[in-house]
C-alpha cells in the first residue's frame, strides 16, 4: 500500500509575512488618522462655512471616510 503525504511548505518566511502585516497595520492606522483629522476639522466649522464649501453637516462622516481611504 502506498501513502502519499503532502507537505504544504510556507512559501514566504515568517519575518516577511510579519513585515507585510506590520506595513498593512501602519497603512490602516495612517488612513484612520487622516479620517479623524478631516472629521475633526469639518466638525469645527460653522454652518455658514460648510454651506460655503457645499458640504452639509450630515455628510461630514462620509467625506472624512473617503479622505481616509485616499491615503
Amino acid at each position: 500500500m502506498a501513502y502519499m503525504t503532502q507537505n504544504l511548505a510556507v512559501t514566504q518566511p515568517f519575518m516577511d509575512r510579519f513585515a507585510a502585516l506590520r506595513a498593512e497595520f501602519s497603512h490602516r492606522r495612517a488612513q484612520r488618522a487622516e479620517a479623524d483629522r478631516v472629521f475633526r476639522e469639518l466638525s469645527m466649522m460653522t454652518e455658514y462655512e460648510l454651506t460655503d464649501l457645499g458640504i452639509s453637516r450630515h455628510s461630514i462622516r462620509d467625506i472624512a471616510a473617503e479622505a481616509g481611504r485616499r491615503v
